[in-house]
């Protein structure tokens, strides 16, 4: 069953913005998404048995900030994305890099991420020069960003972290080096990633 929030936006023809595991907080005109009745959550569901909820090619934005490694059920939820995105809809996740000091931390962390997680699901053209096998699985979007993100609460050690943030984000070629070479040296917070679903055409 459509949930009503949804149904709405579709027939007023509003854009429809979700916010994944949003907790107490979200985007300005997002539906905010958790399976804890907080403040901020509009629809509560476990998406740990998909978006069911939502209907085929109806959301224009999905996004997410250190949600997906906390996803269990990680393979599916991947799928119900690519499902209810629209044809030129978006997902844009910001996911633990898994060098990040603090991600082991979190006892209730199921995933790790790197430079290559969603190439597995990605087109053959916007996959980086070292290739993944792709026949895990039948879906495929086009990534448009990865961004490595280097930062820490401590104001000084932030300012230090700039200069790598800078220099490993100037090309493909650099994220790849820095992954396979200076990930443990200096170690990453967080990866951006933005990408959109390519549909199948019958």
């Amino acid at each position: 069953m459509i949930h009503t929030i949804i149904s709405d936006k579709i027939e007023k023809g509003e854009p429809i913005i979700i916010e994944l595991g949003c907790g107490n907080s979200k985007p300005k005109g997002s539906i905010g998404i958790d399976m804890v009745a907080l403040d901020g959550v509009d629809i509560v569901a476990n998406t740990e048995e998909g978006l069911g909820f939502i209907p085929d090619n109806s959301v224009d934005v999905i996004s997410s900030r250190h949600f997906l490694e906390h996803v269990t059920n990680y393979e599916l939820l991947i799928k119900e994305i690519h499902r209810v995105l629209k044809p030129n809809g978006l997902h844009k996740a910001i996911v633990p890099y898994f060098s990040n000091p603090h991600f082991y931390s979190d006892y209730t962390h199921k995933n790790t991420f790197g430079i290559y997680s969603f190439d597995y699901f990605a087109t053959s053209e916007t996959q980086l020069k070292r290739k993944v096998p792709t026949f895990y699985n039948d879906i495929r979007f086009e990534i448009i960003k990865r961004d490595l993100n280097f930062k820490s609460q401590f104001f000084f050690r932030n300012i230090f972290k700039r200069f790598p943030k800078f220099l490993f984000n100037i090309s493909n070629y650099w994220k790849e080096l820095y992954e396979e070479s200076f990930s443990y040296t200096f170690p990453c917070s967080e990866i951006y990633f933005e990408m959109r679903p390519v549909k199948k055409t019958s």
